[in-house]
């Protein structure tokens, strides 16, 4: 997509977005930002007074962005339509094939920045943990809504998708196709145990 057209703010956005998320935060400067997106130092700190400020704006961003595509991936595969005791559980699985297999792939903006700068960022670690709390939100509403336990297994199902993630990020296609069968193979096993924890009618 060509930004060049943007303002300003959009262009140090989607530019820092782009170097944060392929380079991480600590390795991408300021200086290549503004380079980057092809404004000057005046511009840059007028609408990002510090960096921190710019490492906010763009996991709220990022934040937007993924959780767009998930809903979005997760209703192609025909998530509201399935109707049986197991629920659209094991969708997760395809859906994570289809993230692992981006040439752009990186692993979890979230988990990656938690890693990278903790707390020294304010806001940082609150914005990761409310991302995975909406995560788990829409994971709750693919099982049936009698399902006894529905938060806590949809707590186990967004740990096994973070795990899955982070085993796909450390290596090769090979390794995110194992991933994505681990991850299948505890969806699986979660859905089952929703249909059996279901009262006989």
């Amino acid at each position: 997509m060509d930004i060049s057209a943007l303002p300003a703010r959009e262009r140090i956005l989607l530019t820092a977005h782009d170097l944060f998320y392929a380079d991480g935060i600590r390795a991408t400067g300021i200086d290549r930002v503004i380079a980057a997106s092809g404004v000057t130092k005046v511009t840059f700190y007028r609408h990002f007074p510090s960096k921190d400020d710019l490492v906010r704006a763009f996991l709220d961003h990022r934040h937007g962005l993924w959780m767009a595509w998930f809903v979005d991936a997760l209703g192609r595969r025909g998530a509201h339509e399935r109707s049986d005791d197991k629920g659209a559980l094991p969708l997760l699985a395809d859906v994570m094939a289809e993230w692992f297999a981006d040439p752009a792939f990186r692993g979890c903006a979230f988990i990656n920045s938690t890693a990278e700068i903790g707390a020294s960022v304010e806001g940082a670690a609150q914005r990761a943990r409310e991302h995975k709390h909406e995560m788990v939100e829409v994971i709750t509403g693919l099982l049936p809504a009698a399902a006894p336990a529905r938060m806590a297994l949809a707590q186990a199902a967004a740990l096994g998708v973070d795990g899955a993630i982070v085993k796909a990020q450390m290596g090769d296609a090979a390794l995110a196709r194992e991933a994505v069968d681990d991850l299948r193979r505890l969806l699986q096993a979660l859905g089952a145990s929703v249909g059996a924890s279901r009262p006989p009618t």
